[in-house]
């Protein structure tokens, strides 16, 4: 069965248009989810709307929005009020401007979809824009309505498609300098810096998702395979603690491990790659000699 469009409506340059559907293009629902259960009767927990104060069961109906104003006080909004404000959609992304791919900061990225033209009609108008956005190299940006909230969009290209991922607004995106500013700057040591880099160079490969392993998702799976067939659980045994070493020798060591792996892995690895380490060991000898 085809997947069921999460959105459609009308792609627009200028004056050019046509009809396209929006899919999302990514899933967690082939994850492994759990319900809460009574661990009594087996039953499933069901969950009811409350009054926090007088425990009393709510009906649908009388459930309104409130904002916190302070504690215990709260502004209420009927759902009148909100559809007031509520942005009409227009059912249409309409671009308004072109910006360069390596512009926009990846924080800024949010949930992307996969766009394809709805029905043959637009076919045309479709593979027109695609390739308009393609031939400038740009990123295409728009903005869309879901669920009564606009949304900017980016659209760039995508095999015979095109690709479109909704964008944050700066209030959604945190300053990285509460984060980083109390981190102190580090002078490091240039044969440390060598020995790191080798470790990079030796650790180089391509990008290959279909090599990334969700072990825990495994892992639950065997669970519930033992489970189900009435096997023991027990527990892992837990590991020792690895023994706390200095970090110039905790560097060495993973040169030498690297080194030995990659040799097994890659025979004819040019010697370049091996002048990082014996540099470090020279400078390393030279501080020793002098302290």
């Amino acid at each position: 069965m085809a997947p069921r469009a999460y959105w459609k409506g009308y792609l627009k340059l200028s004056l050019v248009s046509c009809p396209v559907a929006l899919f999302p293009a990514s899933s967690e629902r082939e994850k492994i989810s759990f319900h809460q259960i009574n661990k009594n009767t087996g039953n499933r927990i069901k969950y009811r709307k409350v009054d926090a104060d007088t425990g009393d069961e709510v009906e649908s109906s009388d459930i309104i929005k409130g904002y916190e104003v302070g504690k215990g006080e709260y502004l209420e909004l009927d759902p009148e009020e909100l559809e007031a404000i509520a942005i009409e959609s227009k059912r249409t992304i309409e671009i308004d401007e072109f910006v360069p791919r390596k512009e926009i900061d990846e924080l800024y990225l949010n949930n992307p979809y996969y766009i394809v033209p709805d029905g043959e009609v637009g076919q045309q108008a479709f593979a027109v824009i695609r390739e308009a956005i393609n031939k400038e190299g740009m990123v295409a940006i728009g903005k869309v309505v879901f669920t009564s909230r606009e949304h900017i969009i980016a659209l760039e290209p995508r095999g015979k498609g095109m690709m479109g991922i909704t964008l944050r607004y700066p209030y959604e995106v945190r300053n990285e300098k509460d984060y980083f500013d109390d981190i102190p700057d580090e002078k490091v040591p240039k044969d440390m810096l060598e020995l790191a880099t080798h470790i990079v160079d030796t650790k180089k490969a391509h990008f290959e998702p279909q090599k990334f392993e969700d072990q825990y998702e495994d892992a639950l799976k065997e669970l519930l395979k033992k489970k189900q067939s009435g096997q023991k659980i027990e527990a892992p045994r837990e590991r020792e603690p690895s023994k706390v070493i200095n970090l110039m020798d905790a560097l060495r060591r993973s040169v030498e491990t690297e080194r030995g792996s990659g040799e097994r892995r890659k025979p004819g690895r040019s010697a370049r790659n091996h002048r990082a380490p014996k540099k470090a060991g020279r400078s390393s000898a030279r501080a020793k000699k002098a302290g």
